[in-house]
């Protein structure tokens, strides 16, 4: 097919369109600000210095649900790490990997983040993509280290969110069973009533945050993955 001069005019113009509003919707986006985290970072660091380097250990990273995870309550004889900063993104997690988690040479290491980042507006190819990119940082430097992603569970305050939530976890799953040293926590299912929303005994009045009972059901989730030696 014989394409005309104005036709030609016609398929650039829109295409200098397409581009200028790429770039113009980019620039209405604001940089991701990492300095935020600096002094949960450094305080990590102070950890790390008076403690010492803890090698070969079980490390969980992510946002607040982490955080509030009393991981030596839970797993008392096992020597687990926390590195939870509340309010991270998977991004956050990749960008502070060689502070908070590389140095410990972790046997395993369990990611739960994705939840803020849903919240915020990332989509949940986006929130996938920056799995794949927070594995490819830790496996450059620890190429047998174990990468747990602790499903994106559902959660009272944002079940308006369940679709993207759901989605995002489809295709992180995806992404660990193509790979031997990936893996993916399911708790989704489990903080599920009968009537297929979440659970509200495994929440706090805020409708995000796990009780006691929320934590039962991932410490279950997470135990098959610990290292058997």
């Amino acid at each position: 097919m014989k394409i005309t001069l104005g036709t030609r005019t016609l398929i650039l113009s829109l295409c200098a369109m397409l581009a200028f509003w790429t770039v113009a919707r980019a620039a209405d986006q604001p940089a991701h600000n990492f300095d935020r985290w600096e002094k949960s970072i450094a305080q990590f660091e102070k950890q790390d210095k008076a403690q010492g380097i803890q090698e070969d250990g079980i490390l969980f990273v992510g946002s607040s649900s982490i955080r509030m995870w009393d991981l030596k309550k839970y797993f008392p004889d096992l020597p687990v790490i926390n590195r939870g900063f509340g309010g991270s993104e998977i991004v956050d997690s990749t960008h502070f990997a060689d502070r908070i988690i590389l140095k410990h040479k972790p046997k395993v290491i369990f990611l739960y983040a994705g939840d803020n980042d849903l919240a915020r507006g990332r989509t949940a190819k986006e929130v996938a993509g920056d799995f794949k990119q927070f594995v490819s940082v830790v496996h450059n430097a620890l190429p047998e280290t174990r990468i747990v992603f602790i499903a994106v569970k559902p959660s009272l305050s944002r079940w308006k969110l369940a679709g993207t939530i759901q989605e995002a976890n489809k295709l992180i799953k995806k992404q660990c069973e193509k790979h031997d040293y990936l893996a993916f926590a399911d708790v989704w299912d489990p903080m599920l009533g009968e009537d297929g929303k979440p659970r509200p005994e495994l929440f706090k009045k805020d409708g995000l945050h796990m009780e006691h009972a929320g934590y039962l059901i991932w410490k279950k989730a997470v135990e098959p993955y610990f290292p058997q030696n």
